[in-house]
């Protein structure tokens, strides 16, 4: 099943895809999807992000080696933003790029879990684009509040996807700019995988059903500029496209 939140009307509904191309919201009413301003699948407490979970990426970035334990850190909320909306490139930087990254939505309350247990608490999945400004990085061991926090950094969705992946450590992302391939990766090179975060993560920290883990990303990352159009897709999740605008006052306010 996939789910999906937008607005419309200007009322916040959720629904299902019925069918390519068309939503059906709690009472029945279908929408066109060109007809909807689409909103992240889930409206997360935490959502929690890796760094360096693909060697090839860490290599890359010019790593000996990925880190010896998952590096963490923290997205704020501020940066969600929906399939479909305008991603703002903030005036004076140098180097912003995309970050293609399956992100795992959990189900159920949870602390200390096990490995063997973390796929029976995740509720579904969905497509995540971490964007993130290169010039602001400059240990990997430090919270990237400002490299990753800025307003629509966090592109979101389209759906949360429901009990249709049968191998979420295997399934192909790509990023598309312009039309032209980016970046391609496969779940199955993830140096942490999924249901060992979820071990790690709750050796200390409850999750709550709606948090978000972000996987990582893999080797690939490039410029974007505005003007350009980034789709981002992951297997069996869809596409999630989002364009980049320069920064003008007021931006952000429209991109929420």
């Amino acid at each position: 099943m996939k789910r999906a939140r937008f607005l419309v009307d200007g009322r916040v509904e959720e629904g299902v895809l019925s069918e390519p191309g068309v939503l059906v919201d709690s009472t029945g009413a279908s929408h066109a999807e060109d007809a909807v301003v689409f909103l992240p699948p889930v409206v997360p407490g935490k959502i929690v992000g890796l760094a360096l979970n693909y060697a090839d990426h860490a290599a890359e970035l010019e790593f000996a080696e990925p880190p010896k334990e998952p590096a963490l850190f923290f997205k704020a909320d501020n940066t969600l933003t929906g399939h479909g909306s305008p991603v703002v490139y903030p005036d004076g930087v140098d180097y912003m790029h995309y970050e293609v990254e399956l992100a795992a939505v959990i189900g159920r309350t949870c602390r200390r879990a096990r490995a063997d247990d973390a796929y029976d608490l995740i509720l579904g999945y969905t497509i995540a684009n971490d964007v993130t400004i290169r010039d602001f990085v400059g240990n990997f061991y430090r919270p990237p509040v400002r490299a990753k926090g800025w307003d629509t950094f966090l592109p979101l969705g389209p759906y949360l996807v429901e009990d249709e992946i049968d191998d979420p450590g295997s399934v192909g992302l790509r990023t598309y700019v312009n039309g032209e391939l980016r970046q391609e990766g496969n779940t199955s090179d993830l140096v942490w995988t999924i249901p060992e975060l979820v071990e790690f993560i709750t050796s200390f920290m409850t999750l709550n059903p709606g948090d978000v883990i972000l996987t990582g990303t893999p080797r690939g990352i490039s410029h974007v500029f505005p003007g350009d159009v980034m789709r981002l897709e992951v297997d069996g999740l869809g596409a999630l496209e989002n364009p980049v605008v320069a920064e003008t006052p007021g931006a952000e306010a429209r991109a929420a």
